[in-house]
């Protein structure tokens, strides 16, 4: 079955009770599927869309596993009649949108802090064996309050130790490792550390390290190649 997100901002009806504080939100039990949205929640606004169409079941328990303030926070899955509507706390803007206002990089400590909060949310799904598998810009989501959290886990999944083998179609190109672009499929918390990376550099200057063209992996290759050299088999480990 398809599941798919919802995109907008939406608010949770509350039932009406002179009992209830006005600032708390109630989530009955639902055993049976709802009729559609509306009948939970209010949409406001729409701010944009997903990299993805399709969610699958493993994003939500992934997600329900992830409970970090450097995460971004599930608060509810409506089941309507033909999907899930997944409800995540709100977040301003996106990294990528952020760096689209400052195209010379960002201030040094606001580099720092950015840097630190990525690595935090990062460290804690590597602790609990989770990759992420497709970081960048605009999966970093940030609040007005500053606060960067990790978002979109449709690729991410749970990963063994010591690593297994995985898909190589994984990552935008841009933030893909090399030998994830060559078609290696056994990889672990690197492929991660990689894009972290990427992003850095980016905040840094303002532009993305390795800009190849869309979907082109050889030119993808050359660009990595051209700044960091062409690796040599005598000092593979």
């Amino acid at each position: 079955m398809e599941e798919k997100r919802s995109s907008s901002v939406i608010r949770r009806r509350r039932p009406r009770s002179a009992h209830l504080d006005p600032n708390t939100l109630v989530f009955p039990p639902r055993e049976m599927p709802v009729q559609d949205i509306s009948e939970l929640y209010r949409r406001i606004e729409k701010l944009g869309e997903g990299s993805y169409a399709v969610v699958y079941k493993c994003e939500t328990s992934l997600l329900r596993a992830l409970r970090h303030s450097n995460i971004v926070t599930l608060h509810d899955i409506v089941h309507e009649q033909n999907s899930l509507v997944f409800v995540f706390e709100y977040m301003k803007t996106d990294l990528s949108k952020y760096l689209e206002q400052h195209r010379t990089g960002l201030e040094q400590m606001q580099v720092r802090l950015f840097l630190f909060q990525l690595l935090r949310g990062l460290a804690f799904c590597h602790s609990k064996k989770i990759l992420h598998r497709d970081l960048k810009p605009q999966n970093l989501l940030l609040n007005g309050n500053g606060e960067l959290k990790l978002a979109d886990f449709g690729l991410a999944r749970a990963k063994s130790v010591p690593s297994r083998t995985y898909s190589h179609e994984v990552v935008t190109l841009w933030y893909r490792p090399p030998d994830v672009l060559l078609g290696s499929t056994d990889y672990s918390t690197s492929l991660d550390l990689w894009g972290v990376g990427c992003i850095f550099a980016e905040m840094c200057t303002g532009e993305a390290l390795f800009q190849g063209v869309t979907n082109n992996v050889t030119d993808q290759l050359d660009r990595i190649f051209s700044i960091r050299g062409i690796p040599d088999p005598k000092k593979w480990p």
